[in-house]
C-alpha cells in the first residue's frame, strides 16, 4: 500500500489529522497479500508495539467515534471518514466535475492516480490493528451503531448520502470505477461546504481573510407552515423559482409589520429550494465591507446564492446603506447572474424618514430638501420586488391560532382557545404570526405540565 503522501489533487485535507495517523500505523503494520490463500494473509501481531504508536492508535479511534457522532454516521465509520473528506475536498478535479459532469483529459488521469491510494485505504482490513495492538475496537468501528442518529452537521438526506456513497465506494472494483462514483457525487450534490450545506454566515480568520462559515443548526420551516399572507408568499416564490431555473429574477425586499413572517418565508424559500441549488448566506450592516470578498468567492460555484440581510434598516447617522447601494446595482462590475440579494426589514424604505421629509420642509443646511428624499429612497428603489407583509385583522389572527391548534394535536374548546389566544395578544405584541405561535407554544408548555 503506497502513501497519500504521493497524492496530487487530493492533498491537505481540512480534517485530515485522522488519515495521516492512521496511514502511517497501516504503513507500519501492512497485510500482505499471499498466493493460494484469501486476498490478504494476516500477519500476527508485531513483536513489540511502541507506547506512541498505541497512543496514536486510540486517539485516532476516538476521533473516529467524535465525528461519527457529530454527522449521524453508522456502519463503516472509517469510511464515512474517508468519504468525508473526499466530498468536502475542493481541487481542481472535484469542482470541475461539480460544474461541468464528465472530466476528461490529464484531470481524469490526475484524479485516477489519487483514486488508486485512496482506495487502497479503504481496501486496507482495519481489524490487522487490532491484533496489532490485541484489541476488539476496531472491530466495533467498522460496524458502529449509534444511539443518536440525528447528528449536528448535515440533514438527514446528506448523511444518508455520505453513508451511501462509502459504502459504494468500499466496494468499487478498481480505481476508475471509485472515480467515476465520486465524479456522479460532485455533480448531483456538489463538492465542499458550499455543496452539502445550505445556509452561511461571514466570519474572519486570524489572518483577516474573510471566510464563508456553514450554518449548521437552522430552523426547518416549510412554506406551507406560514398560515396565511399568500399573495405575498406566492410572489416571493414567483421570484426564487426564476432564479433557481436560471431565468431573471430581481432582488426582493420584505417589508412591513414586525412578527408577520418575513424572516420565516425567507427560511422556507431555502427549505423548498436547497434541492435545487439554492444556498443563502447571511451578512449583516457591519459586515457590508466584505460584500465583494463574500461575491469573489461564490461567483464561479455552481449554485444559486441568496445574501439574506435581516431586520435590514438604517439611521440618518449610518452611511453603509450609500456602499450598499453600489453593491447591489450601480457599481462598474455586473453581478453575477447566480446571486440576489434578499433583505427583510419594518421599514418601508429602510432609511429612517423625518415628517420635515414629507412636506419637503428645507432647513438651513439643506438646499434641495426633495433630493434628500430621492438619496433616502434610492436603495429600497434597488429591490426589483418589493413584498408587503401585513399584520393580520382579529378573524385571520383566529384562524392562524385553529391552525396552528390543530397541527399541534390540542384537544381543547374552540371558544376556549381563541378566548385565551385574544387575551395572550393583548399583551404579547397584537395580532401577529409570531404572536399566534408564541401563545400555542405557551399552551402546548402548560397542557402538558
Amino acid at each position: 500500500m503506497t502513501g497519500i503522501k504521493e497524492c496530487i489533487l487530493y492533498r491537505d485535507f481540512a480534517d485530515g489529522q485522522i488519515l495521516d495517523s492512521l496511514t502511517e500505523l497501516m504503513l507500519r503494520y501492512p497485510v500482505r497479500p499471499q498466493a493460494g490463500t484469501p486476498a490478504f494473509r494476516q500477519e500476527g501481531p508485531a513483536a513489540a508495539v511502541s507506547e506512541e504508536d498505541r497512543e496514536i492508535f486510540y486517539r485516532c479511534l476516538a476521533g473516529l467515534v467524535e465525528r461519527g457522532g457529530a454527522y449521524g454516521f453508522e456502519g463503516n465509520l472509517w469510511h464515512d471518514y474517508l468519504t468525508l473528506l473526499l466530498v468536502n475536498h475542493e481541487n481542481a478535479f472535484s469542482l470541475a466535475s461539480e460544474i461541468r459532469g464528465e472530466v476528461g483529459g490529464s484531470l481524469s488521469t490526475l484524479a485516477l492516480h489519487d483514486f488508486s491510494r485512496i482506495k487502497a485505504l479503504f481496501d486496507y482490513p482495519l481489524q490487522r490493528l487490532d491484533e496489532v495492538f490485541q484489541t476488539s475496537c476496531c472491530s466495533l468501528i467498522l460496524d458502529y451503531h449509534s444511539a443518536d442518529e440525528s447528528g449536528r452537521m448535515y440533514n438527514r438526506r446528506i448523511r444518508n448520502r455520505i453513508c451511501e456513497l462509502a459504502r459504494t465506494l468500499a466496494s468499487s472494483a478498481d480505481p476508475e470505477e471509485f472515480r467515476n462514483d465520486m465524479l456522479r457525487f460532485y455533480k448531483e450534490f456538489g463538492v465542499g461546504k458550499l455543496g452539502l450545506h445550505k445556509a452561511f454566515r461571514i466570519a474572519h480568520h486570524e489572518n483577516g481573510q474573510v471566510c464563508i462559515e456553514p450554518i449548521t443548526r437552522i430552523a426547518h420551516v416549510q412554506l406551507e407552515d406560514l398560515v396565511g399572507m399568500e399573495a405575498a408568499k406566492k410572489k416571493l416564490i414567483e421570484n426564487t423559482e426564476a432564479f433557481v431555473q436560471g431565468r431573471k429574477a430581481n432582488n426582493c425586499l420584505l417589508f412591513g409589520d414586525a412578527g408577520t413572517g418575513k424572516s420565516s418565508s425567507v427560511k422556507g424559500i431555502l427549505n423548498r429550494y436547497y434541492d435545487q441549488g439554492l444556498r443563502i448566506i447571511e451578512i449583516y450592516k457591519h459586515q457590508f465591507q466584505d460584500l465583494n470578498e463574500v461575491i469573489s468567492q461564490i461567483k464561479d460555484r455552481n449554485y444559486r446564492f441568496i445574501i439574506f440581510m435581516d431586520d435590514l434598516s438604517f439611521e440618518e447617522f449610518e452611511i453603509e446603506y450609500k456602499y450598499l447601494k453600489a453593491v447591489i446595482e450601480g457599481g462598474l462590475e455586473k453581478k453575477p447572474d447566480n446571486i440576489l440579494i434578499y433583505a427583510t426589514s419594518n421599514r418601508r424604505n429602510l432609511v429612517r424618514e423625518k415628517f420635515s421629509d414629507k412636506l419637503e420642509l428645507e432647513d438651513e443646511n439643506d438646499l434641495h430638501s426633495s433630493d434628500t428624499v430621492q438619496e433616502k429612497h434610492s436603495l429600497a428603489y434597488r429591490f426589483g420586488v418589493r413584498i408587503y407583509f401585513e399584520s393580520p385583522n382579529r378573524k385571520e389572527f383566529e384562524n392562524i391560532v385553529r391552525v396552528l391548534a390543530a397541527r399541534n394535536g390540542m384537544e381543547i374548546d374552540e371558544k376556549e382557545l381563541l378566548y385565551q389566544a385574544n387575551q395572550w395578544e393583548l399583551s404579547h405584541g397584537g395580532y401577529t404570526g409570531r404572536t399566534a405561535q408564541q401563545f400555542i407554544d405557551h399552551l402546548a408548555g402548560t397542557l402538558h405540565s
